[in-house]
């Protein structure tokens, strides 16, 4: 039994050391990945607006950062990390970062104003006839599916606003997301293995001590005389 019990603990504690290692390699090759992302932001030199308290800005205007972050937490549902929005660390290179930029490229688009010419006089399919000229289109919420292209001003607005270039910007700050979050996860990942691997390890020794322990012969009571009292 004791043979046994010692031979499981060194089992366990292989295993320990197997997914330690494990660990090691997950976490190596996700900083690998890490610094990679730090490098490519940094090139691309995209940072987040602060004024000199801290505070998130937009064109120096907090109120249109607030609207910003309310478009990311309320509209979009994402789970905003606050600590990820660090006016010391500008450079956009965590999940929250990335998609505040996404959100801040997506709300100007969103809440902007495109002019829209018309050459010639156009009549729609329905028959509603629009005569050439320059037309003010607000956007007000439009997504890219939203907008009515029978309508020659919407279809033209819908172009403008959302333009080849935004939606480039917004698929790379996306990717960006992605990339971001999975780093996260290896992270996350690296250390599950790692603390695995610590328990087995020390269950192993743990195992292997007691093993050793009760093979130990117990030690013999010392030789106690016994006494008979002389009768008086």
């Amino acid at each position: 039994m004791y043979g046994r019990m010692r031979g499981l603990g060194i089992v366990l504690a292989l295993m320990g050391i197997v997914f330690m290692a494990g660990g090691a390699f997950v976490f190596a090759k996700t900083y690998e990945g890490y610094q990679s992302l730090n490098a490519l932001s940094a090139a691309q030199n995209v940072k987040i607006s602060y004024n000199e308290q801290g505070q998130l800005v937009d064109g120096g205007d907090p109120a249109g950062a607030q609207a910003i972050l309310s478009l990311l937490r309320d509209d979009w549902k994402y789970p905003v990390n606050t600590a990820d929005l660090n006016p010391n660390d500008p450079v956009v290179n965590t999940a929250t970062e990335f998609m505040y930029q996404m959100a801040t490229i997506s709300h100007h688009i969103l809440s902007g104003t495109q002019t829209v010419v018309l050459p010639a006089d156009v009549t729609a399919a329905d028959g509603t006839f629009y005569a050439a000229g320059t037309y003010k289109f607000n956007v007000d919420g439009r997504y890219f599916s939203q907008f009515n292209r029978a309508n020659p001003i919407e279809g033209k607005a819908r172009d403008q606003a959302w333009s080849g270039t935004g939606l480039a910007l917004i698929s790379n700050l996306g990717v960006g997301t992605a990339t971001a979050t999975a780093l996260q996860l290896g992270f996350g990942i690296a250390g599950l293995f790692a603390g695995i691997g610590i328990f087995a390890l020390i269950a192993g020794f743990g195992l292997v001590w007691v093993a050793q322990t009760l093979k130990e012969p117990a030690p013999k009571a010392a030789f106690q005389p016994k006494v008979t009292p002389i009768p008086a």
